[in-house]
């Protein structure tokens, strides 16, 4: 099941393999294209992000085109999480309207029953995504991004209030209330930004940091998105 994420879930591309200095912007990937794939230690993951300032200016949540039915199944993006991180199977109706099911949200160590009290979280929120690079990309790189399957860490389905209690928050202001899920957390924090090519900025480096130093350093794998 998706929400069993395991730690060794997360990495970086090859291109930033290269060190980067603080409030630096991310470098143009000499190697990294879309499908490559690196694995490394996730501190060591993390000392790859490009570190800098970063910026809402223009920011809108309809930048980033989201629910899509990209393999127009007839089940929209918040439907194939919800259908694959099902602890008890929901049964599924006309228009893949979802009914019953029973679902895990690791934010906040419950049960969840229906799909109605659920959301599916951006890990690395639209907004934060905004603030570290994706106000560059273009409007199909954006709808690629919310509509992520190609990352199991990418979108998860958590309860409703955990999801909005975090709102567009990075770690130096919000960790999940579950702390047994917390090293988890930031470790697809740092797969989700590499996979992606996001930087961090210096606040969110040093709550990354202090999380990490009491986790396992363990090993974490990404492929490259763009």
């Amino acid at each position: 099941m998706r929400f069993l994420r395991t730690a060794a879930a997360a990495a970086v591309f090859a291109a930033l393999l290269v060190p980067v200095t603080a409030h630096a912007a991310p470098a143009a990937p000499a190697l990294a294209a879309p499908g490559d794939s690196v694995t490394l230690p996730v501190r060591e993951a993390l000392a790859q992000l490009a570190v800098r300032t970063e910026d809402r200016t223009g920011y809108e949540r309809t930048k980033f085109k989201h629910w899509v039915d990209a393999d127009r199944d007839g089940c929209n993006t918040r439907s194939e999480v919800l259908k694959a991180e099902a602890v008890v199977a929901p049964e599924q109706g006309a228009g893949c309207k979802l009914t019953g099911g029973e679902w895990y949200s690791p934010y906040d160590d419950r049960y969840i029953a229906g799909p109605s009290g659920l959301d599916i979280d951006h890990l690395v929120p639209l907004a934060e995504a905004w603030d570290s690079g994706a106000s560059d990309w273009t409007a199909k790189e954006r709808e690629a991004y919310a509509n992520d399957l190609g990352d199991d860490r990418a979108l998860i389905a958590v309860s409703a209030a955990s999801n909005r209690s975090k709102a567009d928050q990075d770690p130096s202001t919000w960790l999940p209330p579950a702390a047994g899920y917390r090293c988890q957390y930031v470790t697809d924090w740092v797969a989700d930004k590499t996979r992606w090519g996001l930087s961090i900025d210096t606040g969110e480096q040093a709550a990354l940091t202090d999380v990490l130093t009491a986790c396992p350093n363990v090993p974490v794998t990404v492929t490259a998105a763009r």
